[in-house]
């Protein structure tokens, strides 16, 4: 239920305890929201805080804000300043980044080109498979795209097969520091399919197994030989990977397989891999192409064929709801692009978006360093990114794209009927876990919220094998949602 009603006072008390907060000259952070010594019955709720963050019993660090979300009334903190890894937060950031930039109609367009006229089904001159950077294309998006070609009597080129993904940055991974076999992390590339993800498939077989690798989706499933995987006798590692004349090779210990199952790997040549996707496809449907090789410069030609893909903002309703990497670096790339830079990676595009964020919102000490939240060398603090939300507003373009989050009851429960509507992105990565968005109370006012935890030291410890299943990982990310979640709720009620 909702507390009873407070005096005048306490937006004018909680309103001053944070002011500075809310000033432009922020300085140095706050250790926890300035307590109330004269009025009991804020100090009561001051101390629930206090008990709700001694409870959580977290180790590392908490940053917490809460504001009114039209207004920018900041309405309780815990170390507003302290900036923290976001992880996949970031991915709110970008969307905003994003909608600004390109756009929410925008579509990427994935394009065939011939370089020569089409005489008796046989193009006289190259054929080329021309990428646009769509995060979203698919093994049957591009057989569709085959289609397209056949049913105009293509079935044939009297030059090259060549592709084209200059679109976006080529790069083999989004953070390096990543396990190999990270499917969350794949490449990135002016052509991408399937998520930059190769579907890997075994079953035992007698004493041994039969392993697939294709590129897989409802409609399509062909095998690929930009991957290949061996089977080997061992313990452990579970997996290897190791490029080899222009192939992904990967070994995965035999002890870990069972009787079968099935798993997605990430890509490291996107390019080629879509390139070759389509090249199987066509030959499929009777459109015979040479080996595709890579277009040393962006094509001209007569438009053959081309794939749309869905307006941004359904992109991005995917990506929040989702969490998709790729999906955030390609989109955030594209807007750093749209808006003139011209990024050579990751950490150059995330530092435009900081600085087309500080200028937007007024934040002075985030910084993101890619657009996905992998990375923890990224950092923001709860004020800051409050502060963000508080701009886009309630109303913004932001919120409708967001994810519901259902209120949960200490056991993990979700409470049905809760007056409390919460809309947010959450993040986690090891040993960090984040929670930032807009909630509505029972009385009808919005609130924009940051919750940021993380035990950087914990984190920084573990060494590349454990980063699958890190000892104890799993029991701090349960206490700090079942934080977050407490936190929500008592805002929720406490001033929505």
């Amino acid at each position: 239920m909702k507390g009873p009603a407070i005096p005048l006072s306490r937006r004018a008390f909680l309103a001053a305890a944070t002011a500075s907060v809310a000033s432009e000259a922020l300085a140095t952070p706050l250790a926890r929201s300035p307590r109330p010594v004269a009025r009991p019955e804020l100090a009561r709720r001051a101390v629930a805080l206090d008990r709700l963050l001694a409870d959580a019993r977290l180790s590392g660090k908490i940053g917490l804000a809460v504001a009114d979300a039209r207004t920018g009334e900041m309405l309780e903190v815990h170390n507003p300043l302290l900036g923290l890894p976001p992880a996949s937060v970031t991915k709110a950031a970008t969307a905003f980044y994003a909608l600004e930039a390109l756009g929410p109609d925008h579509r990427f367009e994935t394009r065939v080109i011939a370089t020569g006229p089409v005489r008796s089904g046989r193009i006289q001159g190259d054929l080329v498979l021309v990428g646009g950077g769509d995060p979203t294309l698919d093994t049957d998006m591009l057989g569709d795209l085959v289609a397209k070609l056949t049913a105009a009597g293509i079935r044939g080129v009297t030059g090259r097969f060549l592709y084209h993904s200059g679109a976006l940055p080529e790069l083999a991974a989004i953070d390096p520091g990543q396990p190999d076999h990270a499917g969350y992390n794949p490449a990135i590339s002016g052509l991408n399919l399937n998520f930059n993800r190769v579907h890997f498939e075994w079953r035992r077989n007698g004493t041994g197994y039969a392993v697939t690798m294709d590129a897989r989706a409802r409609r399509y499933r062909p095998e690929v030989g930009v991957a290949r995987m061996r089977v080997v006798q061992r313990a452990a590692p579970v997996y290897t990977y190791s490029s080899m004349g222009g192939v992904d090779e990967w070994t995965v210990a035999q002890g870990a397989l069972g009787n079968g199952g099935a798993r997605w790997l990430p890509v490291r040549r996107p390019a080629l891999y879509c390139a070759e996707v389509f090249h199987t496809l066509a030959r499929a449907q009777g459109l015979r192409l040479p080996d595709p090789r890579p277009a040393p410069a962006p094509p001209r030609g007569a438009l053959l064929a081309h794939h749309l893909s869905a307006p941004l903002s359904e992109i991005l309703r995917a990506m929040l709801k989702y969490s998709t990497n790729l999906t955030a670096e390609t989109v955030g790339l594209a807007a750093t692009l749209a808006r003139g830079g011209q990024p050579t990676g990751l950490a150059a595009s995330g530092q435009a978006m900081t600085e087309w964020i500080a200028a937007r919102v007024g934040t002075r000490r985030a910084r993101f360093v890619d657009h996905s939240g992998l990375s923890d060398a990224s950092r923001i603090s709860a004020a800051e990114m409050v502060r963000l939300l508080v701009a886009v507003g309630p109303d913004g373009p932001l919120n409708p794209l967001m994810k519901d989050i259902p209120i949960r009851d200490a056991n993990g429960k979700v409470m049905s009927g809760h007056p409390v509507k919460v809309r947010a992105k959450t993040g986690t990565l090891n040993f960090v876990s984040a929670l930032a968005g807009y909630a509505t109370g029972p009385d009808g006012r919005d609130l924009a919220f940051a919750i940021f935890t993380a035990d950087e030291d914990r984190r920084a410890r573990l060494t590349m094998a454990q980063r699958d299943r890190p000892p104890g990982g799993r029991a701090w990310i349960g206490r700090s949602r079942t934080l977050q979640r407490a936190l929500v709720a008592r805002w929720g009620l406490l001033y929505g």
